[in-house]
């Protein structure tokens, strides 16, 4: 398929370099700092993988099956470090808990004058847990609001405690979305290269980076780079059969959800999702704030706010539909007929994902100045670029949904006379409408932070509040980072209102 091929793109720019290199370059792959790098890469992975469903799982549950007090609230804060950067996550905890962080120079006065440093890997998996759990908490709360708790209560009656209940009922059931929800989060960790850099963690995305910009062995890289794409392809076959073991077709109209009294243990649920939203929300917001508002800082913010935010948002709306209108043929094509044939040229397109910015970006300046001079530096150049690396987001978001469609619905209408665009359009997209929205803000969220491949391929003079925020803090200038921080944050909340409405909507009118 067209949409395949163009996603997988940057694997033809990827085997020109790698294979256009020395042979000592394949030697090098086996090398002790190319196992290291892989190793370092596995560990993180796992670890926020393993740290982020340990998270989000419960905060999915407590904001939608429980009697937590302001349940809804919670769930606004809970999600809202989806709108945080990582690179602006990193930056504030470390001013916080670094070296010369807020928490040292209050330590220093009691006679404390050194703290284990944040630095490298305890520093890297503690910021991107943070802003990667709510990956979890939307496809298991989607899960759970969707489910038929006509089984749970059935067990309970024969006696199943509430753990024993989740435990053999629930968590099955979860398994489709607790495996979308850690594809996603996995390849957020893998192409992440702000909290790394930052964190100074060497994984694949630092070392592509690297040496790319230091040594400018690009056929090195590349190869590193293809190494990331088959722990890619890994991960999202790891996924595909974790989905298909628990895959149903069944459509079960969810029934009224009796909230469960938390007891004495309200007192420890809240002080967890109060620690989540003081550690993700409150304290970047809070170091923006005073890097915003500090006296000392003489250097007047020589940008335009505005601009740069319209820059973003645009981007962000160009994408978010690009990747839409390329996402819903790719899970239609393995809804109305499964084959492992047809499964693994989906899967293809999730490899943008897992590729850092700067590789999708080298790749896309090395195809367009070679076989499409005309978009070159434009804006459709940029815009494809976030599409090929956000465009799992829109088939995963859309491929949840449809799992709850049964096909008995589209061979109804296929009976009736409707052909294929038919079904599609009158009776398909309007039961995933929830999903495909739901894809459109996680790609909308994300364009708005993406920082890389905005570096490569934006036109010139094309700046967003990313990169400004990215040119303010590689300068050294931290105090000139909060306005756009703040305002960038801002800007990502449209995108995470825009879910939580459709959200609610779909839940006032499935009652």
């Amino acid at each position: 398929m067209m949409i395949v091929a163009i996603a997988a793109s940057p694997l033809i720019y990827l085997a020109i370099r790698a294979f256009d290199g020395h042979a000592e370059n394949l030697n090098d792959l086996f090398s002790p700092r190319t196992l290291n790098v892989i190793m370092n890469s596995l560990l993180l992975t796992v670890s926020v993988v393993i740290s982020a469903a340990l998270i989000g799982i419960p905060v999915a549950w407590l904001t939608t099956r429980t009697a937590l007090p302001l349940r809804r609230m919670w769930l606004i804060l809970c999600l809202m470090p989806m709108a945080i950067p990582s690179y602006i996550g990193a930056l504030t905890l470390l001013a916080a808990f670094g070296p010369v962080g807020s928490l040292q120079q209050i330590l220093s006065m009691i006679g404390v004058h050194e703290i284990p440093q944040i630095y490298g890997f305890f520093g890297a998996w503690l910021t991107i847990t943070l802003f990667t759990y709510p990956y979890f908490v939307l496809p298991v709360r989607a899960a759970l609001l969707n489910s038929d708790t006509g089984v749970e209560e059935a067990a309970r009656i024969l006696g199943y405690s509430r753990w024993g209940v989740f435990r053999t009922i629930t968590l099955p059931m979860l398994r489709p979305a607790i495996a979308a929800g850690a594809l996603l989060t996995a390849l957020y960790t893998l192409s992440d290269f702000g909290a790394v850099a930052v964190m100074r963690y060497n994984v694949f995305s630092r070392a592509i980076y690297v040496t790319y910009n230091n040594s400018f062995d690009r056929n090195r890289a590349a190869l590193l780079a293809l190494m990331l794409v088959l722990l890619t392809l890994t991960l999202v076959w790891l996924e595909r059969r974790a989905h298909a073991k628990a895959h149903n077709r069944r459509r079960v109209s969810a029934r009224g959800l009796r909230l469960i009294p938390l007891g004495r243990w309200k007192w420890g649920a809240l002080l967890f999702c109060a620690s989540l939203v003081s550690l993700g929300v409150i304290l970047p917001v809070a170091v923006l704030l005073g890097w915003a508002i500090n006296p000392n800082v003489t250097s007047v913010v020589d940008v335009n706010l505005l601009q740069l935010s319209w820059n973003g948002i645009s981007a962000s709306i160009l994408a978010a539909a690009a990747v839409t209108i390329a996402a819903l043929p790719l899970a239609l094509y393995t809804f109305r007929k499964t084959s492992t044939s047809r499964r693994a040229l989906v899967s293809l397109s999730y490899i943008g994902n897992g590729l850092p910015g700067i590789v999708i970006g080298l790749a896309l300046v090395f195809l367009g100045a070679n076989a499409l001079p005309a978009l070159y530096q434009t804006l459709p150049l940029l815009v494809l670029g976030y599409a090929i690396r956000f465009l799992p987001y829109g088939v995963s978001a859309t491929q949840t949904a449809l799992n709850g469609v049964s096909l008995s619905l589209d061979e109804a209408a296929r009976s009736l006379g409707l052909n294929g665009w038919q079904r599609t359009r009158r009776v398909t997209v309007p039961l995933v409408s929830a999903g495909i929205f739901a894809g459109m803000a996680l790609v909308f969220l994300n364009v708005l932070k993406e920082l890389p491949t905005t570096l490569m391929l934006a036109p010139i003079g094309f700046k967003t509040l990313a990169t400004r925020i990215w040119t303010a803090s590689e300068s050294g200038t931290l105090a000139l980072v909060g306005l756009p921080g703040l305002a960038l944050i801002a800007v990502s909340c449209i995108g995470l209102f825009i879910l939580l409405w459709r959200d609610h909507a779909q839940r006032k009118g499935n009652r």
